[in-house]
């Protein structure tokens, strides 16, 4: 299990780049999972994962 700011590092270093690939998505989803669901930072990092799939949907 990682800490949160495990998980927060870990999330920012996946999406450092322009580019993000599908299997940057799944991982971000996967760290997410480690967070309590009760979490704040969960539901922060959620949000903005939301955000970030709908920049790269229409750049793409």
């Amino acid at each position: 299990m990682l800490t949160e700011a495990e998980v927060q590092r870990s999330f920012r270093n996946l999406f450092r780049g322009q580019d993000a690939p599908p299997e940057t998505f799944e991982k971000a989803e996967a760290l997410l999972d480690e967070l309590r669901p009760e979490s704040p930072l969960r539901h922060r990092l959620s949000l903005e994962l939301e955000e970030i799939r709908k920049l790269h949907t229409a750049r793409a």
